[in-house]
């Protein structure tokens, strides 16, 4: 019986959160809704943890922040108040979604398990194969991907 109001309360209290209205797949987002009431973005990866030391950290919904209308897992107390001091230096770039394919145009799912991080900035791939053609010129798949960007930031991926 306390487990079931438990859970009750977490979804009253999450419909109750105010989010942000994203424009369409403007992030690359789960399908389903975490207790924080928003979608989970970067496969529930900690994205401070990520960027700073290159460490692909699961976080935990124990420590969870929502910026513009998505959540982010983060596996400490002190990477969440982290991120939440300057979430813009630690979201994906592109959405999250795969660098390359937004460099030609396409939102595709971008893995954590296939990214870098440059100058700061994390970059996210669909998979090992798109992560190596990637790697042979990375400044111009980002350069293509950063003009393209402006273009699609707020088209469906299903238009594209």
């Amino acid at each position: 019986m306390f487990k079931k109001m438990t859970i009750a309360s977490a979804i009253a209290l999450s419909s109750m959160v105010a989010i942000p209205a994203i424009a369409a797949d403007e992030y690359n987002l789960s399908s389903g809704l975490t207790a924080a009431g928003a979608p989970l973005a970067l496969h529930g990866v900690d994205t401070v943890a990520f960027v700073q030391t290159g460490n692909r950290i699961a976080g935990a919904a124990k420590y969870t922040a929502v910026h513009d209308g998505a959540a982010y897992y983060f596996s400490t107390q002190e990477n969440l108040d982290t991120f939440k001091a300057a979430p813009a230096n630690f979201i994906p770039q592109h959405g999250g979604f795969c660098t390359f394919g937004v460099s030609v145009g396409k939102k595709f799912d971008g893995d954590p398990r296939w990214s870098d991080v440059r100058d700061g900035k994390l970059y996210v791939f669909l998979n090992e194969e798109i992560f190596n053609a990637y790697q042979k010129d990375p400044a111009a798949t980002i350069a293509k991907a950063n003009a393209q960007w402006k273009e699609i930031r707020s088209t469906a991926a299903t238009e594209l």
